[in-house]
């Protein structure tokens, strides 16, 4: 398994009460079903609608299983906002 981090922008961070946290997985599915087990409630509801870059790059419409974690990688959690 990879380790990493997960960093939380906007609603996300405020769902899940920290900015950023570690991650142990393999797959962007396997880090977020993690994180929906930390922080069950608003997290959950949040990540259904939420954007990810994953090192970088937007991991846009790919399967979650699909998308694999690098050691000491980075995933981005961007909640939908307004404004710009």
């Amino acid at each position: 398994m990879a380790e990493g981090t997960i960093r939380y922008w906007a609603a996300a961070k405020s769902a899940a009460g920290v900015a950023e946290e570690p991650y142990d997985a393999d797959t962007l599915a396997d880090a977020l079903a993690g994180a929906r087990t930390r922080h069950p409630g608003d997290l959950v509801r949040v990540l259904q609608r939420s954007s990810f870059l994953v090192d970088g790059n937007p991991v846009g419409t790919r399967d979650h299983e699909t998308v694999r974690l690098a050691e000491g990688g980075t995933v981005e959690v961007l909640p939908p906002f307004a404004g710009g």
